[in-house]
């Protein structure tokens, strides 16, 4: 018997790309499959065969996201000697990198969650994970500070994380809602001014030798 179908004859990887774009945009539950299909210039039963289902189309698209995205983002997170400016190249970078495209569509894992109760509930756990994920770096950041005596041994590392965490969280709203770079990068200076009233320090660093 001959294979069904056609042999495939489009770019997997542009394919996803567009698919990544559809997610960002309409976020999970809104993305329909009819705009997946046009958007990546397939038709369904090509989209079923290369990717399995929507759910995994939207996993691998998570995952291209989070490598060209996320990356220039968190990826400096624990190479950048003073927790402070770990931090701050974090919110900034979300300021730069939340205000890139136009209209500014904020951060897929933060938006793109179901929204219904009807929605797919394996989908909004694994984006829950990423976006816990996230904090938890933040959090071991603060930690190794506190180790490596930067900051003070009583600080709330999980508090001060949750803050930060929740300011990055706001500003990819605030991106989506149309804020421009300058009025995100005003948020990034002004959750950065609470630095010391937040670690009880003056928020300055030390070159270490």
């Amino acid at each position: 018997m001959a294979p069904r179908g056609r042999p495939r004859t489009f770019d997997r990887q542009k394919a996803l790309q567009q698919a990544m774009e559809v997610f960002w945009e309409r976020g999970f539950d809104n993305a329909s499959m009819s705009e997946l299909t046009r958007a990546m210039g397939i038709n369904s039963p090509s989209l079923y065969a290369a990717f399995g289902s929507k759910e995994a189309l939207f996993r691998e698209a998570v995952q291209l996201y989070m490598s060209a995205g996320g990356g220039g983002i968190w990826g400096p997170l624990d190479s950048i000697d003073c927790a402070r400016d770990a931090i701050s190249h974090v919110l900034h970078a979300t300021a730069l990198t939340f205000s890139q495209h136009s209209p500014s569509r904020g951060c897929l894992i933060v938006l793109a969650s179901p929204q219904s109760q009807g929605g797919n509930p394996e989908i909004g756990e694994e984006l829950e994970q990423h976006r816990n994920h996230n904090r938890c770096a933040i959090e071991q950041r603060l930690q190794r500070a506190v180790k490596e005596g930067e900051l003070a041994a009583s600080m709330d590392c999980r508090a001060i994380a949750n803050y930060y965490a929740t300011v990055q969280h706001g500003m990819s709203i605030l991106a989506r809602d149309g804020a421009t770079r300058q009025e995100l990068l005003d948020v990034a200076n002004c959750a950065m001014a609470a630095w010391a009233s937040l670690t009880g320090g003056p928020g300055v660093c030390h070159n270490k030798e």
